[in-house]
């Protein structure tokens, strides 16, 4: 009535509807992009959560540090997770957490640029 030809069309031919694969196969595309997902992006970011968490845990008053915020200044002060850091003409509390790397001394900074010169 509706043209009953084209809904035999669409249907699965013979041969074909009983294919099945290997179901291990099917797992194969999924399991290799986690193994490059871990290493391209998980085992990194793993890693420099350990190094800043180090970093952190060796803080000692007197060290010239970067907050997260961008300023730079000296510890003048550690008292569990507030970290006060002297700016120049100002002090500032920080949380521990939002150090976030060592500033090189000017003698080490000096020392790498002659280091590139040569």
């Amino acid at each position: 009535m509706f043209f009953p030809e084209v809904a035999w069309a669409m249907g699965a031919a013979g041969g074909q509807a009983g294919q099945e694969g290997n179901p291990i196969a099917a797992f194969v595309p999924l399991a290799l992009m986690f193994v490059i997902f871990y290493f391209l992006l998980i085992r990194p970011q793993q890693k420099r959560a350990k190094e800043h968490k180090a970093l952190l845990d060796n803080l000692q008053k007197g060290q010239s540090v970067v907050t997260a915020g961008g300023l730079i200044g000296t510890i003048t002060a550690i008292k569990d997770d507030i970290i006060s850091v002297d700016l120049g003409e100002t002090t500032v509390q920080v949380g521990r957490q939002y150090i976030s790397g060592l500033k090189p001394s000017p003698a080490a900074e000096k020392k790498a640029k002659d280091g590139k010169k040569k």
